[in-house]
């Protein structure tokens, strides 16, 4: 039998399997959404099959992604990260790691990451219908503002369409094609309460 899946991710078993399990989940754990919108950060001018090659050295390398730890990093811990073969050694998105960090407990103490990243879809996921890829847009009004929100707020790498690669990715959006199999799958997770 043949499944039908979105044409981005190939054949490679590992993206197949990110795929198929990972994408478009709705995601609501404040932690798991800043380690994604990090690695999306670090996916700018790269491929995302390169970051899901690595991203067991960046959660080790980034203590687990606990916020607390990294916003405690000085320079030497981030010349340290700097030589880690296993990341992307990028000391503006190392640094925007850290800083990111910091901003996220603010953010978390004030309002929640969470909540605060889910408003920009009106607190649940946008259910697209698209039949192809080429449907697919790579930014929307909503990634655009979120963008400028985490911009205004000191975040870095977090252009539109990487926001909106995020919000994909965190099932903010379904972008599964309608002949996936896992557009229906991710439709029911996705019903409003």
């Amino acid at each position: 039998m043949v499944v039908g899946r979105c044409a981005w991710c190939g054949t490679d078993p590992l993206y197949v399997a990110y795929h198929d399990t990972e994408w478009g989940v709705p995601e609501r754990d404040a932690r798991a959404l800043w380690e994604k919108l990090v690695l999306d950060g670090f996916q700018a001018g790269l491929s995302w099959i390169t970051i899901l090659r690595k991203r067991d050295n960046f959660r080790e390398e980034f203590e687990g992604f606990d916020p607390e730890r990294v916003a405690g990093w000085d320079e030497a811990r981030i010349a340290r990260a700097l030589q880690n073969p296993g990341i992307i050694r990028h000391r503006g998105k190392i640094a925007a790691t850290v800083k990111g960090a910091r901003l996220f407990l603010q953010i978390e103490a004030a309002e929640g990451f969470a909540p605060f990243l889910w408003s920009f879809t009106g607190g649940g996921p946008i259910l697209n219908r698209f039949e192809t890829s080429a449907e697919v847009p790579t930014a929307t009004p909503e990634s655009i503002a979120m963008s400028k929100a985490l911009k205004k707020r000191g975040f870095n790498f977090c252009g539109p369409v990487i926001t909106y690669a995020f919000m994909e990715a965190t099932g903010m959006v379904n972008d599964h094609v309608t002949t996936c199999h896992r557009h229906a799958a991710i439709t029911r997770m996705s019903v409003r309460e």
